[in-house]
This record gives structure tokens, C-alpha cells and sequence, in this order.
């Protein structure tokens, strides 16, 4: 499924009021669910919630900026709790993974103006479990043992475009086949140069902050 917004007639701007105003379109798909910013004003969230264990659809939204434009995106994969798993209690009990995509697109010259690949910096916030034996647990507890979790506290305005994300570390690049990405994700025309990001563990790193400044 994928959802198409036209976003309100809002200039987000960090540049001189002289600067002519880029009419951007960002296609993103997540597993499970993101919410972006752009220039430290939220400009989207995924419309199925964080709740809803199976999630796959895709996103888009227009809207104008004026460059230097900063790109925040906080993604999550679903868990039903801090032990980072789901299906808990059942035969399918399991880490699950994620995996983000974007793109961005100047709408007057259908230049792609920036994409989801290395040049990101992403700080993963959960990561669960810390050991993987709490996948087969018969009593999985969130914080004991195997399963429990390291938690990071969300930097206060790491939307903002002063932020210094300098020390995070850069995207981890992962393959489509890695990722296996549903549906949605093919109702997209991809750039060949957007790639799919998260943190180093496709299945323990459960909630990643990602940003980058196109100048």
C-alpha cells in the first residue's frame, strides 16, 4: 500500500529568506514504521502505527524547502516488548528485522536530490536482545539474562539542523535480499542510487536516528 500526502504550503527554511524554495517528493518504505523531519519541523509519520505487528507499505509526501536541508528519520521495528522479539509465547516466536528506504526528488527537474545510503549517520537507540539464545527462551523477560536490552536516550533536538551528528556512526548498508522488503516497497520507482539502511544488526537493532544534511 502506499499513501501519498500533500503536505501544507510550509516553507521549512534555515537558509536566507533570498533562497529560492525547492518543491520536494520523499518516497520512504520501513519496516515497520518511521516519522521524518525535515529542517527540525516533522514533516511525516507512517500511517500504520508501531503497534501493528506486520507492517509493509510506503510513503509520500511533497513538500517545500529551502537548502540546506537537514533529513531526520526515526525508524522502529516492531517488538512487543524491551526483549526486542515477537509472536512471544508461540511456535513463531522470533527477532524481527528491519530495514529503511528513500528517496528524495526535486519536482520541477526530476533531479534525485538525496537518497538513503552511507553518507547517513544512524544511532541506534534499542537493541534487543543482547544475546540471541532469547529467541528460543520458553520465558523470555525483558532486562534478564539473555534477553536483556541497551537502551540510549533520544539526543534532545537531533532533528534540528545544528545538531552535530559528527560522532554517530555512519549507516549500515544492507542488500535488498537481506532486507526482503513487501509490500509497498514495488510501488515505488527506486533510484539506483537509494539504498537500504539500518543499524549494524538487521534484527537486534530495533530503533534507529538517522540524518543528513544536503547542502
Amino acid at each position: 500500500m502506499m499513501r501519498t500526502i500533500l503536505a501544507a504550503p510550509l516553507i521549512l527554511t534555515v537558509a536566507p529568506a533570498f533562497a529560492e524554495p525547492l518543491t520536494i517528493t520523499a518516497d520512504i518504505w520501513a519496516d515497520n514504521w518511521f516519522e521524518m523531519s525535515v529542517n527540525g519541523t516533522k514533516v511525516l509519520e507512517d500511517s500504520v502505527p508501531i503497534t501493528t505487528e506486520r507492517s509493509f507499505n510506503a510513503e509520500t509526501v511533497t513538500f517545500a524547502v529551502e537548502l540546506p536541508m537537514t533529513i531526520a528519520i526515526k525508524a522502529m521495528d516492531f517488538k512487543e516488548n524491551d526483549t526486542g522479539l515477537e509472536y512471544i509465547g508461540s511456535r513463531r516466536q522470533q527477532m524481527g528485522d528491519g530495514g529503511l528506504i528513500a528517496q528524495f526528488v526535486d519536482v520541477d527537474t526530476g533531479e534525485t536530490v538525496a537518497v538513503t545510503d552511507d553518507n547517513m549517520r544512524c544511532l541506534v537507540v534499542h537493541h534487543a536482545p543482547v544475546d540471541r539464545s532469547c529467541e528460543a527462551s520458553s520465558n523470555p523477560v525483558a532486562g534478564k539474562g539473555a534477553c536483556a536490552f541497551e537502551l540510549t536516550e533520544e539526543p534532545a533536538d537531533w532533528t534540528a539542523p545544528g545538531f552535530d551528528a559528527s560522532g554517530w556512526p555512519k549507516a549500515t548498508l544492507h542488500t535488498a535480499r537481506a532486507v526482503d522488503p513487501k509490500d509497498g516497497y514495488d510501488t515505488v520507482s527506486w533510484s539506483e542510487d537509494a539504498q537500504f539502511i539500518w543499524g549494524p544488526d538487521l534484527e537486534r537493532d530495533n530503533t534507529i536516528l538517522c540524518r543528513v544534511t544536503i547542502e
